[in-house]
């Protein structure tokens, strides 16, 4: 069969090529694969930034965003052949701290966990795979091909979830959020803010393409301007930052009206240097009783979150974000990114739309 495999370390090392067909074991599902969604983690990894190969390996087979059809199921799974699925993509490490021994894989706090298609464990980016029932989520039959956002969703559901427990700290009603990037994730977080009855504000920096189209779907409102007028603007209750921009990370920290909550989801990039008013920043979220709060990956109840999420969305609106699509056989082209991409989705077998 084929699978997209890449030399963690190596740049240039991204392939299509033959490798063995997966044997499950008990208690595990053979999914034939639909879909995969590629994202910038896979870039970093095909760059050559970082991943891990399985231990007895060097080549990685590549991908975390599945989706896939199950192709054998063992008796009393609660799956069936033919189900959609996605799985999840991180495991607890073998010896597992206090959080992972929890369910809380995705707040390890040892580091030792692994991930597929990123850290120890092959991908989903593969005609065939094997997934563990416990860590199988299944996926509305009903919105095919969008079921490749199983994951950034997961991670969007996680944020709000965090959103929501530090708002209970006290009184919470938010009335508006500001998500500031108009990528997947910000997107998504658009989405679940209009979900939950929020009046949802976007800002991004392209002024034309399909981005302020969709957002404006949502019945949210779109922003291009400048990130101080935006904020004094909006004077939002939440903000989801989804871009790592280091001035904007900051911005989001002044912006907020009191008692907010920043959830920073975008991971910034090391070795640039801001000059900022740490003093003016520190004593608003003091004084204003603000929190700043960081949210990465997600585990088995944030996917099922998304599922649910997703399920509930316009269908049509999902699938515009699915904006380039790239057969297998071409698979290498879905790492070059375009100006007006969103998400790129490599398609592993027909039907699924």
């Amino acid at each position: 069969m084929r699978a997209l495999t890449v030399r963690p370390g190596g740049d240039g090392s991204l392939a299509v090529e033959e490798v063995g067909e997966p044997k499950p074991a008990a208690g595990e599902l053979l999914v034939r694969g639909v879909a995969l969604g590629v994202c910038g983690t896979d870039r970093e990894i095909a760059s050559g930034a970082y991943g891990q190969a399985p231990p007895d390996r060097d080549r990685l087979v590549l991908g975390h965003e599945s989706l896939g059809r199950v192709a054998e199921a063992p008796d009393g799974s609660g799956f069936a052949v033919g189900d959609l699925v996605a799985g999840v993509v991180r495991r607890p490490d073998p010896e597992p701290c206090g959080a992972c021994a929890h369910g809380e894989f995705d707040m390890c706090r040892n580091g030792r966990y692994r991930e597929r298609g990123i850290k120890e464990l092959d991908g989903y980016g593969a005609e065939l795979w094997c997934l563990e029932t416990d860590y199988a989520v299944r996926v509305d039959a009903g919105l095919g091909l969008a079921g490749v956002l199983m994951e950034p969703a997961s991670v969007v559901a996680k944020a709000w979830e965090q959103i929501e427990r530090v708002g209970a700290r006290a009184w919470f009603e938010p009335h508006s959020v500001l998500v500031t990037g108009a990528g997947p994730i910000g997107l998504l977080a658009a989405l679940l803010g209009r979900q939950r009855g929020l009046d949802v504000h976007v800002l991004d920096r392209v002024t034309d393409g399909p981005k302020p189209d969709l957002v404006r779907a949502l019945g949210a409102t779109y922003h291009s301007g400048a990130a101080d007028d935006v904020f004094a603007a909006v004077r939002p209750d939440v903000v989801v930052e989804a871009t790592g921009a280091g001035r904007l990370v900051f911005d989001a920290m002044r912006g907020t009206a009191a008692y907010g909550i920043v959830c920073l989801t975008g991971v910034s990039p090391a070795g640039r240097s801001l000059t900022v008013d740490a003093g003016t920043v520190n004593r608003d979220i003091v004084l204003e009783n603000d929190v700043v709060v960081g949210s990465v990956n997600a585990n088995l109840r944030h996917f099922r979150q998304a599922a649910d999420a997703l399920a509930r969305a316009d269908r049509e609106w999902l699938h515009r974000l699915l904006n380039r699509r790239v057969p297998l056989d071409r698979a290498t082209r879905a790492f070059e990114q375009g100006a007006d991409d969103i998400k790129t989705v490599i398609t592993l077998e027909g039907g699924a739309d």
